[in-house]
């Protein structure tokens, strides 16, 4: 049963995201698919809050974009990648595993938009 309240869980529980680059920046979209969860999201992801999830982002500039057609959220984290794809000293030049990254940080979910179990 669901009811009021929220449970403490990982973003992914209720968002998908996808994540890259250009150049220095690193993009990540987040989505959710209910509309329902829209409203969660959009407030959510504001930039005090990426920069708390996302702590190698705090001193860096971001661009939050809503897009509540698509029930998503762009983000571009400005400068993340310092010089780029061509720059070799990060794990992860290209930003490909960010959004798995934010996915799998803990935030407060509202039980009504946590998936049900089959009957």
């Amino acid at each position: 049963m669901r009811g009021g309240g929220t449970v403490r869980a990982p973003l992914g529980t209720v968002a998908g995201a996808r994540s890259g680059d250009k150049g220095g920046n690193a993009n990540i979209g987040v989505w959710v698919r209910e509309d329902a969860a829209w409203p969660w999201l959009a407030d959510l992801l504001t930039p005090e809050r990426v920069h708390e999830l996302l702590p190698e982002t705090a001193d860096l500039a971001l661009t939050i974009t809503h897009l509540p057609n698509l029930r998503a959220v762009n983000i571009v984290v400005e400068g993340l990648l310092g010089e780029g794809v061509a720059y070799n000293a990060r794990f992860d030049p290209q930003a490909k595993g960010l959004a798995e990254w934010l996915r799998s940080r803990h935030v407060d979910i509202p039980t009504s938009l946590l998936p049900t179990e089959p009957q």
